[in-house]
């Protein structure tokens, strides 16, 4: 059990649980077909409806022309859809197609189901514990101003 409050030391002791816990979940992706990297994209064109490929780009921190097959592939997969928008003809939007919906709630349940179960070994105390951390788990998650 770590019993310190030295930033450094919990940091060395939460990344490896966290790395562990991510590439987990993430395994439960693959009988749904797609990575952990599509699922992220397909979550962030949901998340921002008429989003076009730059803007996932700048989004996402990667090239234009790297997301544009990137979503080329989700598209191949019938997951993503591009449409003109209606405000601008000039103007390609990203949406997710049903099969798309359908994977994301696949996705959301297999990961919630996974993380149950394993929360479901720990006694009553190290459950609230974990519970009572996940404010302060968003709190390092939110933005820098």
């Amino acid at each position: 059990m770590l019993t310190t409050s030295d930033p450094v030391a919990v940091a060395n002791g939460l990344r490896p649980a966290l790395l562990h816990l991510n590439r987990r979940l993430r395994k439960e992706l693959a009988p749904l077909g797609i990575t952990g990297g599509q699922a992220a994209l397909l979550w962030s064109i949901r998340s921002h409806p008429g989003l076009g490929v730059r803007e996932l780009a700048e989004l996402e921190g990667v090239s234009a022309p790297a997301m544009s097959a990137y979503v080329d592939r989700l598209q191949g997969a019938g997951l993503v859809g591009r449409r003109r928008s209606t405000t601008d003809r000039r103007r390609v939007e990203l949406e997710v197609t049903e099969e798309g919906e359908r994977v994301l709630r696949s996705a959301r349940s297999r990961r919630t189901a996974w993380l149950a179960a394993r929360l479901r070994r720990l006694d009553p105390d190290e459950l609230e514990r974990v519970e009572a951390a996940l404010p302060a788990f968003e709190k390092l998650l939110e933005e820098d101003a």
